[in-house]
């Protein structure tokens, strides 16, 4: 198994692997999890994956496994900035606005981790991690945010990192969601 970090426009030549990585989530999350997620052109595509996105992928034997978007926390998409500053904003019909307890950072040394999926078959979640936690550091990153289920946070705990809830467990139709933080180490 391979993990690989996959920005535009240097990495151009290897978007084929977002394609299938965006074809996964649409596997994922809408056809098994049934979110109400915007689906085009058989993929799971939205306002956050833009070309200033970052995809850190998993991939074996030519398939796509898993794969994680980072987003810096400065980055805006005009109304748009990350996910969970969004949501708590109100700019995001179906997501919790009680994601955070105070205000959602603003700053180019903090990012945001969604759209994390690992096929269980593969056991690739932790590479996946780890090569997020390498490229935070190596684009000089202090703080990766993440959402997801509360499993998420018991999951980087026992990798090693130190999360710490930005706000409550929340949830609606599609299950409980928990924003927190980690440093990157």
């Amino acid at each position: 198994m391979t993990v690989e970090v996959v920005r535009f426009p240097e990495n151009v030549d290897r978007w084929y692997l977002v394609q299938a990585y965006l074809k996964l989530r649409r596997d994922v999350f809408v056809d098994q999890m049934h979110w109400n997620l915007n689906v085009y052109d058989n993929i799971e595509f939205e306002q956050y994956d833009t070309l200033s996105a970052t995809y850190v992928i998993a991939h074996s034997d030519g398939n796509v496994v898993g794969g994680a978007r980072l987003i810096r926390t400065d980055n805006r998409n005009g109304i748009y900035s990350y996910m969970i500053q969004d949501a708590c904003a109100g700019r995001l019909n179906g997501l919790p606005s009680d994601l955070c307890s105070g205000e959602s950072p603003s700053d180019a040394a903090i990012w945001e981790l969604t759209r994390f999926v690992a096929l269980p078959e593969a056991r690739c979640g932790q590479e996946i991690l780890h090569a997020c936690n390498n490229f935070l550091k190596s684009q000089g990153a202090s703080v990766c945010l993440f959402l997801g289920p509360p499993a998420f946070l018991r999951m980087a705990k026992s990798m090693g990192f130190s999360p710490e809830p930005l706000g409550p467990i929340s949830g609606n139709k599609d299950g409980r969601f928990l924003a927190f933080q980690c440093p990157v180490v």
